[in-house]
């Protein structure tokens, strides 16, 4: 898939899915309600865009197997964890009035990033886990999150 079409898909396609999602949707995997999931995938775009800052929570001799991850097909595992210095063992309490509004959120934040990145094409910013990325690493990034959050609601 090029990242044209990556970046259709976090545009639209997935809203499509998502626009689906019913707040009593059971995961497949992780402790996450749909709703919960949202405000995640909303918290990493804001982490793109620099609205959350975290440092990175990994030894910096860990980057290049990471970024080596980040561009191979190969998706995040079930039950994957985030840096416990960014993420804890338990989902965050839920931050938004609902699932419909969680919805609406995510699809602004998005909307945001790709803004963010159309005036500042050459940024780099900070993810805790896989260091800085540009805006391509970061649509590889994003595709390959919203995809498995996707597929833990299928």
């Amino acid at each position: 898939m090029t990242k044209e079409e990556k970046a259709s898909f976090l545009r639209i396609t997935c809203f499509e899915s998502i626009n689906q999602l019913e707040a009593t949707k059971q995961p497949h995997w992780g402790k996450m309600s749909a709703q919960q999931m949202l405000e995640h995938l909303n918290d990493f775009y804001e982490v793109s865009i620099q609205k959350l800052v975290f440092e990175l929570a990994v030894p910096e001799d860990h980057l290049p197997k990471y970024k080596e991850f980040l561009y191979s097909d190969k998706p995040f595992r079930e039950n994957t964890k985030a840096p416990e210095t960014v993420l804890g063992d338990h989902p965050l309490p839920l931050r938004t009035a609902s699932l419909d509004a969680a919805k609406a959120q995510l699809q602004l934040t998005v909307k945001q990033f790709f803004l963010f990145f159309e005036t500042q094409p050459f940024k780099t910013t900070i993810h805790p886990a896989f260091g800085p990325l540009n805006f391509e690493e970061w649509i590889q990034l994003h595709y390959k999150h919203v995809s498995h959050h996707l597929r833990q609601f299928e």
